[in-house]
């Protein structure tokens, strides 16, 4: 199978990766900050351990490392723990369910209220200037992604956290699709809480992810349980990690992003992956711009505006059966809606979705060349039809 579903997980794992899931069922075998014997300290730093390198990588603290099942988790964490009643939000028309539904839940419960910034992937300063003409006086967080999980569209993400800064206003970032692939520095970029899955771009295994804070805004937990830490106390910890980590973390997930980390500063760090794959993109959408029946996401593809995807259709053909009919060529690629029903309204493409291209660093420029190949063929094929 030539993998090119990256976007959803990225595939193959690093062997780093996969051994650091051994060492952790083997030699990391016990329960992190509950017990004092020898493997569970070895554990807690390793662990520990983890915490500083994401620190170092996003430019944070270690303390401020939350461990979650995935980015769906984090940003659940931050946006619940964030909003309280009466509160208002504003996010772009680009942003996955992850962040659409849990504000949804809210606004049908009478909790909260939402407005929806439009986003000119052209003009960045109109996108800032579209959020910016949502704020009200009762508006407590803009909530954005870093890079559309549909387009690849990158969003203006430094510029909106200095406007949210100048309005005493919580940012919280969406990098389901950017961690590991482009540069973020948390206090750089004036973000509060940063979400990010670790089976994506930073190659770790599925089930993990991470929420980091920038320390200073305090966020309610949406689970409270055993922490290994002030037992004798009924009350949750205040402190993090510990406030938004109850219950037994994922040993095996969280080493695996730790290896993934050290993976990709072995490949020369995050631009030099991304000049790889943004490569085999840039060449993808030239090919598939060549075919009149095949229409295009976005007008073009260019350097650091958009992360190494292409998404596209072919004129009546619903992209559900496109990514069927590819994966009957050993093609992997994810067609639909990909859980973004705003940015498919957004890019007019509701009714059929779109297919998504998306390489990781192990993807081949003769795959590549496949893909289009079949799809040059499949478009002869219902040409003929």
């Amino acid at each position: 199978m030539i993998y090119f579903d990256n976007a959803a997980t990225t595939y193959p794992k690093p062997l780093a990766v996969r051994r650091s899931v051994r060492d952790a069922l083997v030699v990391y075998g016990g329960n992190p900050g509950r017990s004092g014997h020898k493997m569970a300290m070895r554990v807690s730093e390793q662990i520990f351990s983890v915490r500083q390198k994401l620190a170092d990588f996003f430019g944070a603290e270690a303390q401020n490392v939350v461990f979650t099942s995935n980015c769906t988790a984090a940003l659940n964490m931050a946006i619940k723990g964030v909003l309280k009643a009466g509160d208002h939000a504003v996010i772009s028309c680009l942003e996955h369910n992850s962040v659409v539904r849990p504000l949804e839940h809210m606004r049908r419960k009478g909790l909260i209220s939402y407005d929806v910034a439009e986003v000119y992937e052209e003009d960045p300063l109109e996108t800032v200037r579209s959020f910016e003409q949502l704020l009200t006086s009762r508006t407590k967080a803009v909530i954005c992604t870093h890079a559309s999980n549909v387009s690849g569209a990158v969003l203006p993400i430094q510029a909106l956290g200095k406007m949210c800064c100048r309005h005493g206003i919580i940012f919280i970032v969406d990098a389901a699709q950017s961690a590991g692939v482009l540069p973020i520095h948390m206090q750089e970029m004036q973000i509060q809480f940063l979400c990010m899955p670790g089976h994506k771009g930073l190659y770790g295994i599925t089930g993990s992810g991470v929420l980091i804070s920038d320390g200073q805004v305090p966020l309610d937990s949406l689970i409270e349980g055993g922490t290994g830490s002030l037992s004798a106390q009924l009350e949750q910890p205040d402190f993090l990690p510990d406030q938004l980590e109850s219950g037994t973390i994922n040993t095996a997930g969280i080493l695996s992003i730790g290896a993934g980390l050290d993976f990709i500063a072995s490949q020369g760090g995050p631009t030099a992956i991304y000049q790889h794959e943004f490569r085999l993109c840039d060449w993808v959408f030239h090919q598939l711009q060549k075919m009149p029946t095949v229409s295009l996401c976005l007008k073009q593809m260019v350097y650091g505006q958009n992360v190494p995807l292409v998404s596209f259709g072919i004129r009546n053909v619903h992209s559900e059966d496109l990514a069927a009919k590819l994966s009957e060529h050993n093609i992997a690629v994810r067609g639909g809606l990909h859980c973004a029903p705003l940015a498919h309204q957004h890019y007019r493409t509701y009714e059929q979705g779109l297919v998504r291209f998306a390489p990781s660093v192990f993807s081949k420029g003769e795959e590549a060349a496949f893909f289009i190949r079949s799809i040059q063929n499949l478009v002869k094929f219902l040409d003929k039809a």
